[in-house]
Parts: structure tokens; C-alpha cells; sequence
């Protein structure tokens, strides 16, 4: 290979190496940080008035099965929704139960603070009768109750699960009010605005972060299944079919990126509610026909639907434009698909460094859970006057009856955005690790038929008089084997996206001197080789599309099972899953489908050497990419010789 491949290599880039080791100890660290500090169940599930997460086990009282946060006094959600009060709904108190409570229709129901002190009761009694042990109440507890200050509280309102919180419904039960004001109780106020209070904390944009990032956590094996295992099978097919039936695939390409773009759309309408009556709905579990709450999540569905119906129309439109030069790609993935013929490991190879972005992502994704979950509980400073009952003490206590929020330190901001860009840096660092090993390989590949190349060519000329064959048949075999082997080693190479590092494969240079390398031979031959790189990588980039867009469509189809649309597992929104599985596919479908690409662009920047080290003339090109270049007078040469 002379001097076209260097082997005397050595370590390059060692300042950025050192970094990348520093930045995956730091990405240690803050992810240990994380899971020190986070809890996930956070993300999904309010807290108590003790500063518990409702559904946390390890909590006292143990509430592994009460998920759902509910506020006992009507009329500290009333106050919190008033303008210019002092009083914040984060003070209200709050308790976890495990269904939302439902007036009665002839009696007077009540929802008790957790059995302690006197009332010998256990958890999962309490839990049995309804949360209500108002009849073991002493008269101190029975008059502090009515004064709405606990341990019970009146079932006046009707409320509906709306992500596992119990949102009031400002329509009180006549029967219950009438028992309570016979009873003597204090005045409940009926006002609207009791619905409003929950339903404005339950949609803040904060709210809605939890329940995006939480939604990740609870579709996992759609993330598994739709975004690693699926993409990984439709890449290894395409490459497959690229094999085999490369004149029909950039046609085969077009025609099911359009079916699937207008498919993924048409679920985005769906689920936004414009067609049919799929719409996704806060509210969980069993309600009332007429209880109509809207969510913040389905303001962005609707968004994301008009901006795909836009994606969807340029989409469509410039694969109709691109058709006349679907000629042009199958050339050039002929090209392509003799390299993957030749080297068949090239299909298989990029499994590894799929494992390893695998295993990588389930960490990064765990500890992205944690950290978007790792504030510290504390329990706010406020003045309101919210005394309560307790039974501990066996009296009214009015000096910690603040509430408890989940506090989010600035550095926490940080360490998220330090995390997200880890993930960008490491996906990067593999795919362009595992495109420098592709383009190594068809690089060595190439050049290594150089000296093979003289000799086939003095053998052929020495054997060729003028026009007239060899007449013994020794000649005749001689030359008919040069020629065969002549037409193997023609060869493709990929676009100029990762130029840099096949001239790495090839120099063994630094990133930024191949770079340099790389680009001045691009500019030098941008002429002959643009029109082939477009086409190519708009054909490539449609079979990413067609990957990323498939792994979408089946993560709407699972996320639309019984599973993840009741109980515990309902997702908020299947957006961000969607959106997960569509960025992994995209990432596995660009390390599979960088056989093609590398195979493409190392084929034209050797292509692009061999004319600068023979004064313009490609003496090892392959006719059939010179034929896609358009220099007829080159495949003649190639293919006639000299006469």
C-alpha cells in the first residue's frame, strides 16, 4: 500500500483523550449524586402532611399502596385559590389513600389522618373501613373535626383521580352538607374555585416535567423493545436488501417513508383528539361521563401534531422531487453494496457498539430518573393559621402545621444539563469510533489491491497484441483471470460527512489535520463528486427516517395497550416515549446504515487521492463509480486499457 496507509501509527489527540476521561469520572460522580439523592417515585406522587411520598414503602406509615394525594380540608384549598392570599395549597393538608373519596348519597362520610396515638387501629384497617374512625373519636376529637382542624375531615365534594391527585369537583353533595350543618360543623365554602386550586397546581409546567420524565420510567420495555431491539432488526434488513436488491430499494425507501410519516401523523391526531375519540385524558380510572379536565400535556400533543402535518407535507413533497434522480442513487448504492458483499462482516460489526450505547443508555437513563428527582423535602415556612389535631400529643397544634414541599437546589439544574450533554458526547464518541473502524476497514480494503493492481495490468499488456487475444490457451486463462480480478476490486465510498475520520483510518493523523486533509481533497473534486453525495445521503437519510419513524409508530401501539392507559402504569402522555424511541432508532439506524455511508465517502476520498497522486487520472477507481461521476472517458480507460 506504499505510503497511501500509514501503519507507523501513534496516539493522537491525547489533550481531548484526557478530557473525555475526566468528563466520564465527573459523569460518575454526578450520577452517584443522583442516586443518593433521588427518588423517582417523586416524579409521579404528591407528598403528605408528614413529608412522605404517597406509594413510598419505606415511609412512616408504610404507604406502598396508598399512590394517591389528597387534600382533607375543603377550605384551605379554597383559601389557596383565592387571589392575593397568603395561604399556598403546598400548606394544606394532605394525606395518601388509595382511591379517590366519593360522598355518600344518605349519610355523612369522613377521611381520618393515619391511626396513631389512641385509636388502635392498624394501616390496613383503616385502609378497610374507607379511612373513617370518626365513631372512636372522644368528644375533644369529635368537636376539633367539626371545626374542620382533624383528626377526621368531611367527604363534601365529589373528586376524580387526575394523576394520582384527588381534584375536588365543585359540585358538594346536598345530603352530606345537610349532615354536616346538623351537626353543627363550620361553614364550607362552595365557590369554583376549589376545582380551579388543584387543577392549576396539578398543570404547572413543573408538574408536567415530572410526569414526562416519569413516563420514562414507567415505559421502559417500550423503550426496549421499540427502541433498541426493533431498529436494530429493520437496520440489519435494510442492509440486507441493500445486498441483494439494490436497484429497487431507494424506490422500496421513498414509498414507505411516506406511508409511515403519515401514519406517525395520523396518531398524533389521535391522541390530540382530532380524530375519533382516543384522546389522552389526565383523569385515572373510573369517572363520571360528565367530568371533563383538561391537561396541559394535551396542548402539546395538538402542537406536536400541526408541526409533524407541516414535516409531513415538505417530507412528501421532496421525496416527489427527488425521483427523477432515484437513478442516480441506485448507482450509488451498487456502489455500496459490492463493499458490503466483499466485507460481509461490515453487517454485523456495528453490534458492538450498539451493546455498548445499550448498556450505556439504560445507565444514563436510570441515573437521569434519579437526578430529576434529587431535591431535598422540606417543610415550608409559612404564617397561616392551620392548626390541626394530634394524636400523638392529644391536642390542637398550631406551630408546625406547615406543609412540605420538594426543594430544588440551582447546582441540581446543572448537573441535569451536565447529563444531557454527556449523553450527546458519548453517543457521538461511539459513532464516530465505530465509523473510523468501518471506513479502516474499506480504506485497507481499497489501497491494498494497489500492487496486485501493477501486476495484473503488466500481465495484461504483456499477453494484449492490438486487438487480437492470445491464441494458446494459457494466454486466453491469463488474461480473462486479469480481468476478473480487475472488476473485484472496483469500489464505493461514502458522503463527506465523517471525511475526518476516514482520513484517520487511512493517515492515522490527528482529528483536526485529517479533517484538513480531508476537506481540501473535497474541495479540490467538489464538482465531480457533489451531485453523488446528495442523492446518496438523501436516499441514506431516508432509510434512517424509515427506521426511527417504524420505531415510533409501534411505541404509539404499545403505549396504546390497557397497560399504560390504567392503574398505577398510565403514562401521562405517550410524547416523550414516542419521542425517546424515535431518537434511539435514529441513533441504531445510524450505526448500522454507516456501513453504507462509510463505504460511499471512503470510496470517494479514495477516489479523490488516487487522482492527486496521478496528476488528476484515478488509476484504481472502479468504472462504475467513475460511470456515476459522469467522466466517460475514465471508464473507458479503466475498462480498455491502453492500446
Amino acid at each position: 500500500m506504499g505510503s497511501i496507509i500509514s501503519h507507523n501509527r501513534k496516539c493522537r489527540d491525547i489533550t481531548v483523550l484526557v478530557i473525555f476521561i475526566a468528563f466520564w469520572i465527573a459523569m460518575i460522580v454526578n450520577s452517584s449524586f443522583g442516586f443518593n439523592q433521588g427518588n423517582p417515585l417523586r416524579l409521579t406522587y404528591g407528598v403528605d402532611y408528614k413529608g412522605n411520598v404517597c406509594g413510598d414503602k419505606h415511609s412512616d406509615p408504610n404507604l406502598s399502596k396508598l399512590e394517591l394525594r389528597y387534600w382533607q380540608n375543603p377550605n384551605q384549598v379554597y383559601q389557596s385559590g383565592l387571589k392575593d392570599s397568603q395561604f399556598k395549597l403546598a400548606d394544606a393538608r394532605t394525606i395518601c389513600l388509595s382511591e379517590c373519596p366519593i360522598p355518600s348519597d344518605d349519610s355523612l362520610y369522613w377521611v381520618c389522618d393515619y391511626p396513631e396515638g389512641d385509636i388502635r387501629l392498624s394501616m390496613k384497617d383503616w385502609i378497610n373501613r374507607n379511612y373513617d374512625y370518626f365513631e372512636f373519636l372522644t368528644p375533644e376529637m369529635r368537636n376539633s373535626s367539626l371545626q374542620l382542624q382533624g383528626p377526621c375531615y368531611p367527604v363534601i365534594f365529589p373528586s376524580v383521580n387526575v394523576y394520582w391527585s384527588c381534584q375536588f369537583i365543585a359540585r358538594p353533595s346536598n345530603t352530606s352538607l345537610k349532615h354536616w350543618q346538623q351537626m353543627g360543623g363550620v361553614s364550607i365554602n362552595e365557590d369554583i374555585v376549589i376545582d380551579k386550586s388543584i387543577h392549576k397546581s396539578i398543570n404547572s409546567r413543573s408538574a408536567v416535567l415530572k410526569r414526562y420524565m416519569a413516563d420514562i420510567g414507567k415505559a421502559w420495555p417500550v423503550l426496549i423493545v421499540c427502541g433498541g431491539i426493533l431498529p436494530l432488526f429493520l437496520s440489519v434488513i435494510w442492509l440486507m436488501l441493500i445486498r441483494h436488491f439494490v436497484a429497487a430499494m431507494p424506490w422500496i425507501t421513498v414509498v414507505l417513508f411516506n406511508i409511515l410519516i403519515i401514519s406517525v401523523t395520523m396518531f398524533y391526531y389521535l391522541k390530540a383528539g382530532w380524530i375519533g375519540n382516543d384522546a389522552i385524558s389526565p383523569i385515572i380510572g373510573e369517572h363520571d361521563a360528565y367530568t371533563n379536565v383538561y391537561g396541559r400535556e394535551l396542548t402539546h400533543l395538538r402542537a406536536i401534531a400541526i408541526l409533524m402535518t407541516f414535516i409531513m407535507a415538505v417530507a412528501i413533497l421532496t421525496s416527489i422531487a427527488i425521483v427523477r434522480r432515484i437513478l442516480m442513487a441506485t448507482s450509488v448504492l451498487k456502489v455500496a453494496a459490492k463493499v458490503i458483499g466483499e466485507v460481509q462482516a461490515l453487517i454485523i460489526f456495528p453490534i458492538i457498539p450498539y451493546a455498548i450505547l445499550a448498556v450505556f443508555y439504560m445507565f444514563w437513563i436510570s441515573a437521569a430518573l434519579h437526578l430529576f428527582s434529587s431535591g431535598r423535602i422540606v417543610q415550608n415556612s409559612c404564617s397561616s393559621n392551620c392548626c390541626t389535631y394530634d394524636l400523638v400529643a392529644k391536642r390542637v397544634n398550631c406551630d408546625r402545621c406547615c406543609g412540605y414541599s420538594i426543594h430544588y437546589t440551582p447546582h441540581i439544574g446543572v448537573a441535569i444539563l451536565f447529563h444531557l450533554f454527556g449523553c450527546y458526547w458519548v453517543t457521538q464518541f461511539f459513532i464516530a469510533c465505530s465509523s473510523t473502524v468501518i471506513a479502516g476497514s474499506i480504506a485497507s480494503y481499497y489501497w491494498a489491491r494497489e500492487s496486485i493492481r501493477f501486476l495484473l495490468e503488466s500481465i495484461r499488456r504483456k499477453i494484449k497484441v492490438s486487438d487480437h487475444w492470445p491464441e494458446n490457451w494459457i494466454g486466453k486463462a491469463a488474461y480473462q483471470s486479469s480481468q476478473c480480478f480487475l472488476k473485484c476490486i472496483e469500489w464505493t465510498i461514502k458522503s463527506v460527512n465523517r471525511n475526518a475520520y476516514i482520513m484517520i483510518a487511512i493517515t492515522g493523523k490527528s482529528f483536526f489535520s485529517a479533517s484538513s486533509i480531508a476537506t481540501e481533497l473535497i474541495m479540490n473534486n467538489i464538482l465531480k463528486i457533489g451531485r453523488l453525495n446528495v442523492i446518496g445521503d438523501v436516499i441514506l437519510f431516508l432509510g434512517k427516517l424509515c427506521v426511527c419513524l417504524s420505531s415510533a409508530l409501534f411505541s404509539f401501539l404499545m403505549l396504546d395497550t390497557h397497560k399504560y392507559r390504567s392503574a398505577h402504569n398510565k403514562i401521562s402522555s405517550p410524547l416523550l416515549p414516542v419521542v425517546v424511541c424515535w431518537a434511539l432508532g435514529y441513533i441504531v439506524a445510524t450505526l448500522f446504515f454507516a456501513v453504507v455511508e462509510m463505504s460511499i465517502e471512503t470510496i470517494v476520498l479514495s477516489f479523490c487521492q488516487d487522482s492527486e497522486e496521478h496528476q488528476g487520472l484515478a488509476q484504481y477507481a472502479p468504472p462504475l463509480l467513475i460511470e456515476t461521476l459522469g467522466d466517460q472517458n475514465e471508464v473507458q480507460r479503466l475498462t480498455q486499457g491502453p492500446q
